[in-house]
């Protein structure tokens, strides 16, 4: 058993709380991962504020991490001490009818239990002032330690800076594969990017790579339109500077339409509005955000009959194990950008700031 500091949430809508932990050794087909770096997303801070109905307390959250594994489990072959991985909060096990299925990257190996904050044989390897605490999205990387199953594992290049690559573990790589995977952006098209945060910037990214001629960035926060040009905005606007609806705005500036959109916020009015967006015809919308527990969708069935598409994405559509050492590659090779989405570097027991600085939008 290794005891090190771990970031714990005792109950929703409170701080995290450092914390001793105990971090028992990996069971079969688990790996124990020593984490060097971990980033903070606003899924985690969705959980702690008690509105996921997944949500179970006291728990240890954190799903953006990078570090070095540190022991295996009996059966374990993928990887060994001291390789460095990225733990994945969608697995790959290559077994599922999910993981053989091309259309999707939806592994449902350990779904039920990590669903409920539980290791695959239905326990946990957290303890903490005598109480069990659970696992988080399969990963809980707000731990110096943590243990995963051997399918949410994948190794990358032993080169790649931990405390950028983290990034891939999550929003860089959802936002990127929404604009390249679920959306296939094409040359020349018109793109929309609804939410400026980390991830509308990396679809941002991937629609520039994928060929965009025009993405436009919307976003009621002024301050982040300097960013989102840099990652290759053309054009940034705000629905509070116009009297009518955004996608009306949209459609008049764009003769009709956009041919992609991408709701990166969370907000199901925004998502309708990223829908009504669109081109007739051909215009699709992708929503990456995710809304609180209990929310619908709404548009008229005509925005559909007359030919727009409504899509959604899960970690960019990336096969997790095989596409994420592939990601760090490029990364490395400078295909893609991840360094400019660092805005700050605080260490450990200041991730209580870092959910600040996040809710603040800095």
């Amino acid at each position: 058993v290794i005891k090190c500091k771990a970031a714990v949430a005792w109950e929703a809508g409170k701080p995290l709380s450092f914390e001793e932990v105990e971090v028992a050794p990996p069971k079969a087909h688990e790996v124990r991962i020593k984490i060097v770096a971990t980033a903070v997303c606003h899924t985690d801070a969705y959980t702690l504020s008690g509105a996921d109905p997944e949500g179970c307390f006291p728990v240890i959250l954190g799903h953006e991490g990078a570090g070095i594994v540190e022991s295996v489990g009996e059966g374990v072959t993928k990887v060994k001490p001291g390789d460095t991985v990225i733990p994945l909060y969608i697995p790959q096990c290559k077994e599922c009818k999910f993981c053989k299925n091309p259309k999707t990257n939806l592994c449902q190996k350990i779904r039920i239990t990590q669903g409920k904050g539980l290791m695959p044989d239905g326990t946990s390897r957290f303890t903490c002032k005598g109480k069990q605490v659970y696992h988080f999205m399969g990963t809980s990387t707000f731990s110096e330690y943590t243990v995963v199953a051997d399918i949410s594992v994948a190794k990358i290049d032993a080169a790649a800076p931990l405390d950028k690559v983290c990034l891939l573990g999550c929003g860089i790589s959802t936002g990127y594969g929404a604009a390249v995977n679920t959306a296939k952006v094409e040359p020349g098209s018109t793109c929309a990017v609804f939410g400026l945060g980390g991830v509308g910037l990396a679809v941002i990214m991937g629609c520039k790579i994928a060929g965009a001629s025009r993405i436009i960035g919307i976003d009621i926060n002024k301050d982040k339109y300097v960013k989102a040009k840099e990652f290759g905005a053309t054009e940034c606007i705000s629905p509070e500077d116009f009297k009518k609806p955004i996608q009306e705005v949209l459609v008049e500036m764009t003769d009709g339409g956009v041919d992609y959109s991408f709701e990166c916020i969370g907000n199901v009015q925004v998502m309708r509005a990223a829908l009504e967006a669109c081109h007739k015809g051909w215009g699709v919308s992708v929503i990456v955000g995710v809304a609180a527990a209990g929310q619908e969708i709404s548009t008229r069935p005509f925005q559909l009959v007359t030919g727009r598409t409504w899509k959604g994405t899960a970690f960019g559509g990336w096969k997790s194990v095989d596409s994420v050492p592939k990601l760090v590659a490029d990364y490395m090779s400078k295909k893609i950008k991840v360094d400019e989405f660092v805005t700050h570097t605080l260490s450990f027991n200041k991730i209580n700031e870092a959910f600040e600085l996040m809710h603040t939008g800095k």
